[in-house]
């Protein structure tokens, strides 16, 4: 086998830490510039990114989303290379945060659904970015 299970669960998280990041970074890239954000199944993504529950203690959610997904690519380029090096401490503060990232996501979610009555298909993607990272981290 060219990689053990643990290796290509990392390599597979650290691919999904990094597309959560574009998808953060291409919501942000269109807020900053005042573009907007097309929604390719035909959402209102416009309107949801650019509503009062875009923003958490005054910064936009997209950015606490860039640094989530930032970290966990760091983190787990970091392991790849390193392996057993990195002290457990790591891994349960990584499980921690992905858990503390996938109840804000999910929160999100609801506001969409049950607040908004409005969605956003790039925030459902980053949401099931944001679960699937949660699964392999504790699968792991």
């Amino acid at each position: 086998m060219l990689f053990s299970n643990d290796i290509l669960t990392q390599i597979i998280i650290l691919v999904l830490g990094i597309a959560g990041f574009m998808v953060a970074k291409h919501i942000r890239n269109h807020k900053v510039k005042n573009m907007p954000l097309i929604c390719p199944i035909g959402f209102d993504c416009h309107a949801v990114v650019h509503s009062d529950y875009s923003r958490f203690f005054g910064v936009p959610v997209e950015i606490f989303g860039m640094i989530y997904y930032a970290f966990i690519s760091v983190f787990y380029l970091g392991s790849i290379f390193l392996g057993q090096i990195l002290p457990n401490i790591f891994l349960g503060l990584t499980a921690l945060v992905s858990l503390l990232a996938l109840l804000f996501s999910a929160y999100l979610i609801g506001v969409q659904i049950f607040i908004l009555k409005k969605g956003c298909s790039w925030c459902i993607v980053s949401a099931i970015i944001c679960f699937l990272i949660f699964i392999l981290i504790i699968w792991r």
